[in-house]
């Protein structure tokens, strides 16, 4: 096994250094923090380019660059189809959802959710996400630990703690303006990781068609895969529809990159940043597809697997850097400072949104039930960091849990959405329908979490199909024992008769991509029958969508644009004025009556989701009536 040299070693500590320090300035220098709008926001005066950077690299983690590179390795191509479906998720994100977060300025996206619900609805929501996150949290950690101990062969125990204590010294010192300036440069180390890759590959191969001419031959280049059968793992429809659910759960209901575009000046800003994500994003993941034909180009005649040289193939994309960088100085531990990068972006993603959703939704409330008062600026500022400590070890146990799971991309996703999927239906069925109500939302909620976790996670599930790989072009190394040993072992796998995939149940045997869309459509149509059922018995009413006693005023702010401006025009006054007796000169009463026309509704300006505020929305209609 090789080692990293002097040179690897300087490289992957000055990039941690780096982070640190950053963290340090933005403690003592650049940043007050002096409330939790500094702390978890960065005083909502970041600009566009950090904000779309840290974007990108907090959803594109360590488990991308390994998982997508052994995805096109192993499976094909037809995943890179997804990135169409962030082509179209940007602008459902930006203009329709990105605008009702932005009007409640608060460090959780959850309030919304008390506002429009009720705060059970609140609390069960933050929770789902809190599970979710602490998930990922070990998945992310470990890739780059992985990574390590097949260049290096350095404890993996230690590589954890490296990554983790780093991220959490930082981001807990320098709040949100620390995570974000980190993940500039984080982010360009990803970027140098993966065409470092596909330079060296192409330097090898003599040029890149080579390395595509190789792909094509051994069946690896698939486009045209529309097949409309669920249990297919990656079509156009798993990857357009699937990925757009996904997008849209990471990008517009997610907590962690909500909070990021809500440390912009103005919500013009906040979308320039979601757009500008865009590119990057998929540049990042294209770029990572590529380098995993790059890699195959290089294995084809001689899979790693299979010759017993790494124990899983996430491990593939480190052990190509080993084989063809270790010959010179710094470029291995570039890449592995790169891999370290893309995990501690995410990482310190996770620990801010968590401790900001943890302050938020549950210690201010319990504080204020218990002691009968609120948590000052001080207060709040000290357990706002305790919490960053805490997830931040919190993320170090779970990423030993995170060794026993296969297939690094396929997990993540999974999980994004097992979760992200109900949770995204629990949003758009508060801001798209005004007759729902709580004990609907939180039903169909409930009922969509349990259904995706049993979908996700049931078993017996039926093994991924691999395509083929080939062992023709390995070294003799085997001795004569080993050679036999392998050789009856192909002999009764070979004997074996496989179980057929359909003697698996069929929900099990369902593409991982559709979790997210069969969670959205479970909680989105659950909560709304659910709602309807509930008003019909009169066990729940649609009461904290008004902002008077008689139900007659919307707070048309909780709902998306298109339906905001409809409910406004709806609820604007008709003063008419009749003829009546208490005027006692008819010249005046008419002289009068004539001054006052009926008022019709008129349309919002247009930007009125960026000037009025959002406690202001019906305030002016409240205070007129409508006379018949």
């Amino acid at each position: 096994m090789a080692t990293l040299g002097a040179w690897d070693y300087a490289i992957l500590a000055v990039v941690l250094i780096i982070s640190i320090v950053i963290g340090i300035y933005y403690r003592f220098v650049g940043n007050k923090q002096s409330n939790t709008t500094e702390y978890f926001l960065a005083d909502r005066s970041m600009g566009v380019t950090p904000v779309a950077f840290s974007l990108m690299a907090s959803f594109m983690s360590a488990v991308t660059i390994l998982g997508v590179s052994m995805e096109m390795y192993q499976y094909g191509t037809m995943f890179v189809i997804i990135n169409l479906s962030y082509v179209v998720s940007t602008p459902i994100a930006a203009y329709l959802i990105l605008p009702v977060f932005y009007r409640l300025k608060t460090a959780s996206v959850y309030e919304y959710l008390e506002l429009r619900f009720g705060y059970a609805t609140r609390l069960t929501a933050s929770l789902a996400f809190s599970i979710q996150m602490i998930l990922y949290m070990g998945i992310v950690v470990y890739a780059p630990a992985l990574a390590l101990e097949a260049v290096t062969g350095l404890n993996q125990i230690f590589s954890v703690i490296i990554v983790g204590v780093v991220c959490t010294i930082y981001a807990t010192l320098g709040g949100m303006k620390a995570v974000l300036m980190t993940d500039i440069y984080q982010s360009i180390l990803m970027f140098v990781a993966v065409f470092s890759v596909i330079i060296c590959a192409w330097i090898k191969a003599g040029s890149f068609g080579v390395v595509w001419r190789t792909a094509v031959e051994n069946g690896r280049i698939e486009f045209n895969n529309f097949s409309i059968d669920p249990t297919t793992r990656h079509t156009w429809f798993t990857q357009v529809l699937g990925g757009s659910a996904t997008y849209l759960a990471i990008y517009g209901v997610n907590q962690a990159q909500v909070q990021r575009l809500l440390a912009v000046r103005n919500l013009r800003s906040a979308r320039a940043a979601l757009w500008w994500c865009l590119p990057i994003l998929c540049l990042l993941s294209i770029s990572t597809c590529l380098s995993g034909l790059c890699i195959y180009w290089y294995y084809r005649d001689c899979d790693p697997l299979l010759a017993g040289r790494v124990s899983s193939r996430d491990q593939i994309m480190p052990l190509f850097v080993v084989d063809t960088m270790g010959g010179y100085e710094g470029l291995a531990g570039l890449f592995v400072s790169g891999i370290f990068c893309a995990s501690l972006s995410t990482i310190s993603t996770a620990i801010s949104s968590l401790a900001a959703v943890t302050l938020e939704d549950y210690l201010k409330p319990l504080m204020l039930c218990c002691t009968k008062r609120s948590l000052d600026d001080r207060q709040t500022m000290w357990y706002s960091k305790l919490l960053s400590v805490f997830y931040g070890a919190l993320c170090v146990g779970m990423a030993f849990l995170a060794g026993s799971i296969g297939g690094l991309l396929q997990a993540a996703l999974s999980i994004f959405g097992i979760v992200g999927g109900p949770l995204l239906g629990l949003f758009t069925l508060g801001m798209y329908v005004t007759s729902a109500n709580q004990k609907g939302a939180i039903g169909g909620l409930l009922i969509s979490l349990a259904a995706s976790f049993w979908i996700g996670f049931g078993q017996p599930r039926p093994p991924i199909p691999s395509l083929d790989m080939s062992t023709a072009g390995c070294p003799v190394q085997r001795s004569f024992a080993r050679d036999i040993l392998l050789q009856a072992d192909a002999q009764f796998t070979s004997a074996a008769d496989p179980e057929p995939e359909s003697s698996y149940f069929y929900l099990y045997r369902i593409s991982y991509m559709w979790y997210a869309p069969l969670g959205f459509l479970i909680a989105f149509f659950g909560g709304w029958l659910l709602s309807c059922l509930f008003a019909a018995f009169n066990w729940d009413s649609n009461r904290h969508i008004y902002q008077d006693a008689d139900c007659t005023l919307i707070k048309h702010d909780l709902f998306v644009p298109p339906i905001a401006k409809r409910l406004q025009r709806r609820q604007m006054p008709r003063v008419v004025v009749t003829n009546t007796s208490s005027c006692s000169q008819r010249s005046s009463c008419s002289q009068r009556s004539s001054s006052i026309k009926e008022q019709k509704p008129t349309a919002p300006p247009p930007d009125w989701q960026d000037t009025l505020p959002a406690s202001v929305a019906g305030a002016g209609a409240g205070k007129q009536r409508t006379l018949a």
